[in-house]
């Protein structure tokens, strides 16, 4: 009896043995049918079954570890993460040809499951189609109109930066954390065109927002994000860090909703004074039948591109400039320069304007290198094929992501002269004038260049020449500046301490 029991046991062991390995074997097999693709496909590193090239890069180090594998694979190569292809861009001539020359067929975003479910497809950043189309063109018309880009924008920044100013010189000179206070500043522009008003900067809920975005960026840029996009299906019953960002954007969205219903009780369709006023208006001519038939003008809407201007227009502009302080304490040399030319046009008498840009070539040259060096949205953001395009020799199917590295044009050795050294010289010709470079595309290039690009530009002109015209900026005693960043959608500096003092 006992040997009848064992060799049945024998017999199950084998079978389930037999079970799991056939069962590996077939996923194995429609792993590689399923995912294997055509010789005219860009080449790219040899991918793991199932997880694809998820374990080939470093997470911390995103963009450099893409940038290294365009010298082993070509300016045009493959990974794949999980189930899902991608091809990464490399190269100014290549992202050229693709966002601009080809740009019809790269408009869209990819469907992505983690921004899918956060924005549900609507605002201006993560939609497509009829949506993007209008959602971008009302967001710039109406920005525009309450002087998105125009000089009269001007005070506003420079009053911003006179209630920043206030609170630096109050530390005495003492060292801190800049990072809290630039957010603020920066937000608080965007805040003036989309809510009519500004938060002071001890607003315990305006502090509380700033910490989200932070967090929550960094979390996008995380292999999190990469694991929740690739098995959706597997991380929505997992815990962790994806879990949380979902919470944080449904705060953030809360805190817009609740901004909304404020506009709503004091809002006087004849009287528009900012984008939401703007929005409820094309809201209330749909409902009265005199909107367009394929409106998509409606509450989710407006909170979702409220969402989509009160993030861009804060977190890059702020992140740029705190690499700004870090730069001009490392280099004292350049900032004296800067200063110095600032005394001579503008002197201490009077603000800043855009129209002495004209006039700063040194001070816009250093700007500029900060930009690029600083290399704030490394890969830009992801597009995706609308139809079979040809780039050079390769194919590349309708429905792949694609990803443009920025950081290989900023950083590109055939583009800059020195192109892993800060040298304002890469922006100025032999008279000392400013040259504008075709490789600086740090808003990106296309149809869906940042939106918010010549209001970037304003801010960062008008706070930097502020800030050289009447601070010095160095690091704590003993303390030398590090130039080291931290991965997130937003390339930022790492958390420092740094003495601004008064000139």
């Amino acid at each position: 009896m006992d040997s009848i029991i064992s060799m049945f046991s024998s017999y199950l062991n084998w079978d389930v043995k037999s079970l799991l390995f056939f069962s590996v074997i077939f996923i194995l097999t429609a792993d590689y049918f399923k995912n294997r693709q055509p010789s005219s496909f860009p080449p790219g590193p040899r991918a793991f079954p199932i997880v694809g090239n998820m374990f080939s890069v470093d997470f911390k180090r995103t963009h450099e570890s893409m940038t290294k594998l365009a010298e082993k694979y070509g300016n045009v190569y493959s990974m794949r993460m999980g189930q899902s292809w991608m091809v990464v861009l490399n190269g100014f001539e290549v992202l050229k040809e693709a966002l601009v020359t080809q740009g019809d067929s790269l408009a869209d975003r990819p469907d992505l499951p983690l921004f899918v479910e956060i924005s549900s497809g609507l605002g201006i950043v993560f939609s497509n189609g009829n949506i993007w189309r209008q959602q971008r063109r009302f967001a710039l018309s109406t920005l525009k109109y309450f002087g998105f880009g125009k000089k009269s924008l001007e005070p506003v920044i420079l009053e911003e930066f006179s209630n920043c100013a206030k609170d630096i010189k109050s530390l005495n000179g003492k060292p801190f954390n800049p990072h809290l206070l630039m957010n603020k500043a920066i937000s608080n522009i965007i805040c003036s065109l989309v809510f009519g008003h500004r938060f002071e900067y001890g607003d315990e809920k305006f502090t509380k927002l700033m910490r989200w975005f932070d967090k929550g960026l960094k979390i996008e840029g995380s292999i999190w994000a990469q694991l929740y996009n690739s098995f959706p299906w597997l991380m929505r019953r997992l815990p962790g860090p994806h879990q949380t960002v979902q919470n944080i954007w449904d705060d953030v969205k809360d805190f817009i909703r609740e901004e909304i219903k404020e506009h709503k009780q004091n809002w006087d369709p004849s009287d528009p004074k900012d984008y939401i006023d703007c929005f409820l208006n094309e809201i209330q001519t749909g409902l009265s039948g005199k909107g367009q038939a394929d409106s998509t003008f409606d509450e989710e809407n407006l909170v979702a591109s409220t969402w989509d201007l009160f993030l861009a227009g804060s977190e890059t502009t702020s992140t740029t400039l705190r690499w700004a302080f870090l730069f001009m304490a490392k280099y004292p040399e350049i900032q004296a320069k800067v200063q110095a030319e600032i005394d001579s046009v503008i002197g201490q008498s009077r603000h800043p304007s855009m129209e002495d840009r004209a006039n700063l070539p040194y001070t816009d040259a250093v700007l500029h290198d900060i930009q690029r060096m600083g290399n704030i949205v490394p890969l830009s953001l992801p597009h995706v094929t609308s139809r079979d395009i040809q780039l050079g020799d390769y194919t590349i199917p309708k429905g792949v992501t694609i990803i443009p590295n920025l950081t290989s044009v900023m950083f590109d050795k055939n583009e800059w002269e020195t192109p892993n050294t800060f040298n304002p010289g890469h922006f100025l010709n032999k008279e000392g004038k400013f040259v504008k470079r075709a490789a600086f595309i740090p808003f990106s290039a296309g149809k869906r260049v940042c939106l918010g690009e010549n209001l970037a530009r304003m801010e960062l002109f008008l706070f930097f020449t502020s800030f050289m015209q009447h601070f010095n900026f160095s690091m704590p005693a003993g303390v030398k500046p590090v130039l080291d960043f931290h991965f997130g959608v937003t390339l930022a500096p790492m958390e420092y301490e740094i003495c601004i003092t008064s000139r």
